[in-house]
């Protein structure tokens, strides 16, 4: 094994005997880090999910270090690979959504490249506006057209305004779902990141949002708070 990081036996809970992180190749894009957990809970079967933007794998105590690394990088790979789906949509037809939706939102804003990538987990979209590229994790590929379209405006408004200003807010509000599709990521990312979990409260910090950048409080005379960078209200 070669390992990012360890941590103590036990640390994560109490049926878990150990817990470690390794690299997983995903795709063309890179590695992940997945971590790890080896549980005396179980007994043949592992399961993996999300938490906090990095893959989580708890496997039976019975397997060998070297099958341990071999079912957390299947089931990694399962997870943040592109799908068949992101794979059928090419980047060429990516630019031509991208340009569509900035002519009808953004006054003709368009990048000087966008495509899918593997290795974007923890966030949904980024852009950088210097070098007009937009990168969407391929996590999007299997949700609704408006709610892609919904990133890829929100990474759009980047292009006009870098920062998370009013001025970016009122940008990303003129697509009509903006708020819909805010809501329906937010109820994705807590469903992954407590897959496999006894239900429980929310977690007390609020959702980071696609940038993974938590908002600033409201100023005073503000009336709502900003959950999120596609303006979650």
């Amino acid at each position: 094994m070669s390992p990012f990081k360890r941590s103590q036996p036990g640390r994560t809970g109490s049926h878990i005997e150990l817990a470690y992180s390794i690299p997983v190749a995903i795709g063309r894009e890179g590695s992940a880090e997945v971590e790890i957990q080896v549980s005396s809970r179980r007994r043949s079967s592992s399961q993996a999910h999300l938490e906090e933007g990095k893959v989580v794998v708890v496997v039976p105590s019975l397997l060998s270090p070297v099958e341990r690394e071999q079912v957390a990088a299947r089931l990694a790979r399962r997870i943040l690979a592109p799908s068949r789906q992101a794979a059928a949509s090419s980047d060429e037809a990516l630019m031509a959504r991208a340009v569509t939706l900035g002519r009808r939102y953004l006054d003709g804003a368009r990048p000087d490249s966008i495509r899918w990538v593997g290795n974007q987990t923890r966030r949904w979209g980024s852009c950088t506006p210097g070098q007009g590229t937009i990168r969407l994790s391929s996590r999007l590929s299997t949700m609704p057209d408006w709610v892609i379209d919904a990133v890829i405006v929100h990474e759009l408004a980047h292009l006009i305004e870098p920062s998370h200003s009013a001025r970016f807010r009122q940008l990303c509000g003129r697509y009509p779902k903006s708020e819909a599709a805010d809501a329906y990521l937010l109820g994705f990312e807590h469903g992954a990141t407590t897959a496999g979990m006894p239900l429980g409260p929310l977690p007390a910090e609020a959702w980071s949002g696609l940038d993974g950048e938590r908002p600033a409080p409201p100023r005073s005379g503000e009336e709502k708070w900003q959950f999120s960078q596609l303006s979650f209200r």
